[in-house]
């Protein structure tokens, strides 16, 4: 099995409910995100996926983010506030939509909020 790492970076704000008080005040982040994916076999080439493909597709959901107030996009609602866990997940599907095959699937993303704290949503093999 291979597992490759790529890592992207974005500006955005939020605000959450039902947490610690001052993170019911709308504040922002530069957040950090490592995708990993996976796979049994190379291609032709040697690799698993062209880094530049990965990080095209990357790019295109992280634009979609940065730079916005997260609570008013259509994926982030009251069932699914725009919390670290939920911006993970958000990534590691529509990245999936976008590139899982046979050969290469998304295994999991990490959304660094701070330096020091993160969450990550592993995705199950179809």
């Amino acid at each position: 099995m291979f597992e490759l790492k790529i890592v992207t970076t974005f500006a955005a704000a939020h605000q959450l409910k039902m947490v610690a008080a001052k993170c019911e005040n709308l504040h922002g982040h530069n957040w950090k995100i490592e995708v990993y994916v996976a796979g049994k076999d190379l291609n032709a080439a040697g690799v698993l996926i062209d880094f530049d493909e990965l990080k095209q597709h990357l790019s295109e959901i992280t634009e979609s983010l940065d730079h916005k107030f997260l609570n008013e996009l259509h994926y982030f609602d009251d069932r699914c506030p725009p919390s670290s866990e939920n911006i993970a997940r958000y990534i590691a599907e529509a990245l999936r939509a976008k590139i899982d095959t046979r050969a290469v699937q998304v295994a999991r993303v990490t959304a660094w909020e701070s330096e020091n704290a993160c969450a990550t949503y592993i995705l199950n093999s179809p």
